[in-house]
């Protein structure tokens, strides 16, 4: 894997572990993959939310075309004992991540927004390829 590759899931990983209340995250691509997930995510998890989210990303994207509102943004599904964020990122690919019910989410949702801003640059056709590869072995 590239150095790019290495450290955009070091900084998935750092992102759950440097805020409160983040449990897992995971970045599935546009064409529904998984790409990543936070180091302590079991896989088989991960590839479940990746689907989860490639679903919910389709029927928001589907209803903000239908009502000409825009793309999705950011989607707070909010449970019982917990949250799911989404975010999008620049390519059509979005940052997911499990937050606890204690969490503040103005606070996730902020840090969400500058991970997706410092780290979206990194996230080029190439170092997608290597993601997708590293993930399906």
């Amino acid at each position: 894997m590239s150095e790019n590759a290495e450290n955009f899931t070091w900084l998935v990983s750092n992102f759950v572990s440097e805020v409160s209340g983040v449990e897992h995250a995971i970045v599935v691509s546009s064409d529904s993959l998984l790409l990543t997930a936070s180091q302590d995510f079991p896989r088989e998890y991960a590839e479940q939310l990746s689907a989860v989210v490639s679903g919910l990303s389709s029927l928001t994207e589907g209803g903000a075309r239908m009502f000409a509102k825009g793309e999705c943004e950011q989607l707070i599904v909010r449970m019982k004992r917990g949250h799911l964020l989404m975010t999008a990122i620049s390519d059509g690919s979005c940052l997911a991540v499990l937050s606890s019910s204690e969490a503040d989410m103005k606070i996730v949702g902020h840090q969400m927004a500058r991970l997706v801003d410092d780290a979206a640059h990194v996230l080029t056709p190439q170092v997608r390829s290597q993601l997708r590869e590293t993930v399906g072995s």
